[in-house]
């Protein structure tokens, strides 16, 4: 990961990133407004997330051509546009580190996604399409460090969201690893009117 992409000059360390999930009916639309607002597009990455059993918060290996990180993060499972304390380490050799932390913790999901990567100023924007979940997803994350106003970050995020058209039905609380880990829930059938 290079600094352009994680906000900051250092390439590892902590962050303050306010953020949101939601659903993109139309990722076509979604790229159009990024690219007319001026927002540079990074690239396309390729994706692999192994997520690990963990006690608190999430860890996660990101394996991709553009983004190797061992992401340690706590997030509120809210819908709204929400805090991550984030640290981030990059890995030169993202392969041997998931076979140690495997190993020693066990790995609980694996993501797999096609993630358009976008950057304006400290506000990082993503055009997701993850395997096994049918909808496309977009990502804003304003991103600070310690000293960052919260008030600030979010007010990026909520304006991105205004471009981009998310409104509050289109959110998502949880990770991607949540919406293939959680158990669908079987239709309860119609009551009898007769």
């Amino acid at each position: 990961m290079d600094d352009h992409l994680c906000g900051m000059t250092e390439m590892n360390g902590k962050r303050l990133i306010v953020e949101i999930k939601a659903r993109c009916p139309d990722p076509a639309a979604a790229r159009n407004v990024l690219a007319k607002s001026g927002a540079e597009f990074i690239g396309l990455d390729e994706q692999t997330d192994t997520y690990f059993e963990v006690s608190r918060g999430r860890l996660k290996l990101r394996e991709g051509h553009i983004e190797n990180s061992l992401i340690h993060y706590h997030r509120p499972d809210q819908s709204e546009p929400k805090d991550s304390d984030v640290a981030l380490y990059a890995s030169e050799h993202p392969g041997e580190l998931k076979r140690l932390l495997a190993a020693a913790l066990g790995v609980r999901c694996v993501v797999s996604k096609r993630r358009e990567i976008w950057m304006a100023d400290n506000v990082k924007l993503h055009v997701d399409s993850v395997t096994g979940l049918d909808d496309h997803f977009v990502e804003i994350e304003a991103i600070g460090n310690a000293a960052s106003d919260r008030a600030e970050l979010e007010a990026q995020c909520r304006h991105w969201m205004t471009r981009l058209s998310i409104t509050d039905v289109d959110l998502v609380s949880g990770s991607y690893s949540d919406m293939l880990t959680q158990p669908t829930v079987p239709a309860t059938p119609a009551a009898d009117l007769d």
